[in-house]
């Protein structure tokens, strides 16, 4: 293209009968342009560094382990009785009357959850489940990552199962994706089109459930990016599709922009706006009354403004979590890794709030209307016996600086196609105006019908067919 630039204004250079005034002209401005179209076709990307996370001093080159190792869930009768032991041993404090979840987690409704966990919940019944899959572990930059690969069972003659990681974010886990793996990898047999079949590759982000804690500060969303694609590397992927909510939409969207050659398709179920400018502070002001003027559709004025109108003090309501673990982790943390009950009600809370806000008016939370209990303690299981509540916790204060908003990946856009679903009871809702300000190739953005936060565990069939027809989509193009 730009060789035709260069064409055309020596062309105009010739036919010009004063060459000589024409000719700096001509010149300059065919640079210019020249510069223009070169640049405009250059991808801007963020360098993806180098780190060490292990303990010690970083060995020299060559010196860590690359292979791949098997790994099992394991547990033992001493881990269960010393469980047993602290849920027996629970205190309680009675809660207000009428207050529901409004006050955090019931603890009427907690003695439930104690009662189950002690008497019904079988956590060896769980790891066999957690060991349906395979699992591995690699080390990287000085930290064992754990992660579960699920190839499929079956492809038709001359069809190749498409490479997806998955990253989870917080207080989730790899667990997270046990129901949707199989609508993924073997689609047909789930009553799902198999003309797009996946290869999963879902890690544990380091610090969390069974991948090692980073023994040295500033583990970020950067170094959990870098990490997630040497994985990626050292499984032999060269390209391979993205998928994330939580932590995991900023880890992967960081892989993108790190390494836009191999990133095939981004897709999310959480986007939070990374910032405001014009567009947004024009939608906001008009977009309940003439939403079609600001580039708003009618479902996002409906999803938009309860929220920011009337909810403003959601902001402060659900967020105290995020203040203590962006500012003193370790402190709270103590107490979440000394008591199996207070782990639980500080997880388990939001997994009521962020699966339907409404659900604080109910004396249960609303805990079990579409995640199985069982499976909600295996989740808080793994925090439980990895003892990665307080590694966890810090993964906030390491990203959540006083420069967030400053960082390189937030003055970079991402080029590679997306594609977004909108879940109607997400934190808060992003419309594709405000997307566009950061993902500039949306393949597609899709308003789900139903669900929250925690997307593949409540709602997996509906995400995985999202997946399935934004990965059709981009493989088209």
């Amino acid at each position: 293209m730009w060789q035709q630039a260069v064409e055309g204004c020596r062309a105009a250079y010739e036919e010009c009968p004063a060459r000589s005034i024409a000719a700096p002209i001509a010149l300059g401005a065919g640079g210019v342009l020249v510069y223009w179209l070169v640049a405009r076709k250059k991808v801007r990307t963020i360098e993806m560094g180098d780190g060490w996370w292990g303990a010690g001093a970083r060995p020299l080159p060559g010196a860590e382990d690359p292979s791949i190792r098997p790994f099992r869930v394991e547990t033992s009768d001493e881990e269960i009785q010393d469980l047993n032991r602290r849920l027996d041993h629970t205190r309680f404090t009675p809660p207000l009357e009428d207050a529901g979840f409004h006050y955090g987690f019931n603890s009427t409704y907690l003695r439930k959850v104690v009662s189950h966990w002690r008497d019904r919940f079988d956590w060896r019944q769980q790891v066999d489940v957690l060991n349906r899959y395979p699992h591995f572990k690699t080390t990287i930059e000085g930290i064992d990552v754990h992660f579960i690969h699920v190839k499929p069972t079956h492809l038709r003659s001359g069809q190749e199962a498409k490479p997806l990681m998955m990253i989870h974010g917080w207080p989730g886990s790899f667990y997270e994706f046990y129901k949707i793996l199989p609508l993924l990898t073997d689609p047909a047999a789930h009553g799902l089109s198999d003309d797009i079949v996946f290869e999963v590759i879902c890690p544990s982000i380091p610090g969390y459930g069974y991948s090692e804690a980073p023994h040295k500060q500033g583990f970020n969303t950067l170094a959990a990016a870098r990490i997630c694609y040497k994985l990626m590397q050292r499984l032999g992927f060269q390209e391979f599709y993205l998928q994330g909510g939580d932590w995991g939409h900023r880890i992967s969207t960081l892989i993108s922009q790190m390494k836009p050659e191999s990133v095939r398709g981004l897709h999310l179920n959480f986007f939070p706006p990374a910032k405001g400018g014009l567009r947004v502070l024009l939608s906001l002001l008009l977009g309940a009354y003439v939403p079609w003027l600001v580039g708003l559709t009618r479902e996002d004025a409906r999803r938009v403004f309860p929220y920011f109108e009337k909810n403003v003090y959601s902001i402060l309501r659900e967020t105290g979590y995020l203040h203590i673990q962006a500012t003193k982790p370790d402190t709270a943390g103590c107490g979440l890794n000394d008591s199996p009950a207070g782990l639980a009600a500080y997880i388990l809370e939001k997994f009521s709030t962020w699966t339907d806000a409404e659900w604080r008016h109910l004396d249960d939370g609303g805990l079990d209307r579409k995640i199985p209990l069982d499976d909600l303690l295996t989740n808080v299981m793994i925090y439980w016996a990895t003892g990665s509540i307080v590694s966890s916790m810090r993964f906030y204060k390491e990203n959540i600086t006083r420069e967030y908003n400053k960082t390189p990946d937030f003055r970079v856009g991402i080029y590679v196609p997306t594609g977004l679903a909108a879940f109607p009871n997400e934190l808060m809702h992003t419309p594709r105006l405000w997307a566009q300000g950061r993902y500039r190739n949306i393949v597609s953005y899709t308003y789900m019908p139903r669900g929250g936060h925690f997307a593949a565990f409540e709602e997996p069939e509906l995400l995985a067919r999202d997946i399935q027809q934004f990965v059709a989509k981009v493989a088209r193009k």
